[in-house]
């Protein structure tokens, strides 16, 4: 109402994005979240602590590299099976290299940069954006493990 007040030559516009948005959000998440009860019913937790765990090292690093990279879907339909991850046993680091993946290297999001914008400048986004994902997903590992020692 305060938009309406405020631009109401832009609250008509606004409104049916909005819709439009909402309809798209409905017809994702529930089955992404009937995914991730699949997930949670017939992966057993120990297989993703192996694959994905602590301990999973470079193994579980690469495992989130490729799940991200092949996932379909906006990034508001990669957090409930991030969620799922981190419940099963997943590392913070590879859930959070996960997520990042998944915003920013897709296989077909690169594919269109290669045609659009050159092999070059895919092959330095990738160089530069691959150093950057894994120290923010060091960086929120290490932020958690400080914030648990004050708890």
């Amino acid at each position: 109402m305060l938009f309406w007040a405020i631009r109401p030559d832009k609250a008509l516009a606004v409104l049916f994005v909005s819709k439009d948005y909402l309809l798209e959000m409905l017809c994702i998440l529930p089955p992404v979240l009937i995914l991730c009860g699949l997930f949670d019913a017939w992966v057993p937790k120990r297989t993703v602590e192996r694959l994905m765990g602590e301990a999973s090292g470079i193994k579980g690093t690469s495992i989130a590299f490729v799940l991200g990279t092949v996932a379909m879907g906006p990034l508001y339909a990669a957090f409930p099976i991030g969620k799922s991850l981190l419940d099963k046993g997943a590392s913070l680091y590879n859930v959070a290299a996960f997520l990042c993946v998944w915003a920013a290297i897709k296989i077909p999001m690169v594919l269109f940069e290669i045609k659009f914008l050159g092999a070059e400048f895919a092959l330095l986004r990738l160089a530069l954006t691959v150093p950057a994902i894994l120290f923010i997903a060091a960086l929120l590992n290490t932020f958690r493990m400080n914030t648990s020692r004050i708890q």
